[in-house]
């Protein structure tokens, strides 16, 4: 038995893509479970402007396919105006057909952020990607008290999801607090994953 676990965010000035990272290292401390992360391509204000198929560097740009297969998914984005960066929210308004066909139902998920401030909208962004995975009838998993960094951190972090406070300048690294958060929101997702399909199989 074995779980894929979609790791799917998007960044621009890295700290996003750093807890994707240790999202999918929490991920792979679970037997049964492999993390693949996928980034999503930036939207750009010029309408015949393309991004190449593949990025110049980091992971492959998500397709609809890896929805699709994957068997629990976790979203990054950071805090844009405390919503979800315009990248990710053009790659889910594309996800209908996933929707009309109930491809998510059931699946865990989980959800991580960046500001570039400690009252950024944080809270506001993580609930704002809640928002699509519920009408996708996915199983929301967050971090619960029993994780000590919850109480520990000067930084970021939510029972929501992890959060991370990059700075104005986006040049504060990600804290051990936040590091450990995010592998636990990993560790959680797999977990939740597997034992979903135990209960299926059962």
């Amino acid at each position: 038995m074995s779980a894929a676990v979609l790791v799917l965010y998007y960044s621009r000035f890295g700290a996003t893509a750093e807890m994707a990272r240790h999202v999918a290292r929490g991920v792979g401390e679970v037997d049964g479970a492999e993390a693949r992360i996928r980034t999503v391509p930036a939207v750009s204000a010029e309408t015949e402007a393309l991004a190449d198929d593949i990025p110049a560097e980091g992971p492959p740009y998500a397709a609809l396919d890896d929805l699709h297969e994957c068997d629990a998914l976790v979203l990054g984005s950071p805090t844009r105006f405390g919503n979800m960066a315009s990248a990710l929210k053009y790659f889910l308004d594309s996800t209908g057909g996933l929707w009309l066909s109930g491809a998510l139902a059931g699946k865990p998920a989980g959800v991580f952020t960046s500001t570039a401030s400690l009252h950024g909208g944080q809270e506001a962004t993580l609930l704002s990607m809640m928002l699509p995975l519920l009408h996708h009838g996915m199983f929301l998993i967050g971090l619960p008290y029993t994780e000590p960094q919850l109480f520990a951190t000067a930084t970021g972090g939510t029972p929501y999801g992890p959060s991370h406070v990059a700075g104005a300048d986006s040049d504060r690294a990600v804290s051990d607090d936040e590091h450990a958060l995010c592998r636990a929101l990993g560790r959680r997702v797999a977990g939740a994953a597997l034992d979903l399909q135990k209960g299926r199989c059962a």
